[in-house]
């Protein structure tokens, strides 16, 4: 009988009323949809484009590292080629065994007969120092004129200085000479320390 009274009393509303009440039925039901779904998905949307965002920003650095990574590595190798080139140009040392290895193999090259030679003591200049060796040796002019060329050629620095040609023998069709001349080369010096300053007296430069 309750049913029967609820369908009567149903059946008494208007049809434009259970409309009404069909729609609010429905917009109760959207809103609870938006409420519960929609903002809970959005939010994990919005969760998911931050992260998306920080990972590129994080993407953008990494790869801005890995660029300046890679300019400071070839800079470091070009660098040190270049210290490598000046090593052999102008060494931290004297280096006579290397540096007389040097006049042999132009020597050998040009053909000619190293006969002597005498290492002198260095000069110290303000930031190089000077290393003089006098060398003696024989041949024809050409392979005189080839050694002070190769010489020159070299990668560490070696000037020749005060050449002499002297003492012309003939042997059959060619005529040999002796050549004197100061061989010269150059390494780099290190600054000196200043002495450390006697008990009691304070460093130089130093503050009060």
């Amino acid at each position: 009988m309750a049913a029967a009274a609820g369908q009567s009393a149903l059946a008494r509303v208007p049809v434009p009323a259970r409309f009404a009440i069909g729609a609010g039925m429905f917009v109760l039901v959207a809103v609870a949809y938006w409420l519960v779904f929609y903002t809970e998905v959005a939010s994990r949307i919005d969760a998911a484009t931050k992260q998306q965002d920080d990972l590129k920003a994080e993407l953008a650095k990494q790869e801005q590292a890995q660029a300046s990574y890679f300019r400071d590595r070839d800079e470091l190798a070009l660098r040190q080629q270049r210290q490598r080139e000046l090593n052999k140009a102008l060494p931290g040392d004297t280096e006579i065994a290397a540096f007389l290895s040097s006049i042999q193999a132009v020597s050998n090259v040009a053909g000619v007969d190293l006969k002597a030679w005498q290492p002198l003591d260095e000069k110290n200049e303000a930031f190089f120092a000077k290393v003089p060796m006098r060398v003696e040796l024989t041949g024809k002019f050409q392979q005189i004129a080839k050694w002070v060329y190769e010489v020159g050629r070299l990668d560490r620095i070696i000037n020749v200085e005060n050449l002499e040609l002297i003492e012309p023998k003939v042997e059959g069709d060619e005529i040999k000479l002796k050549a004197r001349c100061l061989a010269t080369t150059f390494h780099v010096t290190k600054p000196k320390k200043a002495p450390p300053p006697p008990p009691g007296q304070p460093p130089q430069g130093g503050g009060k």
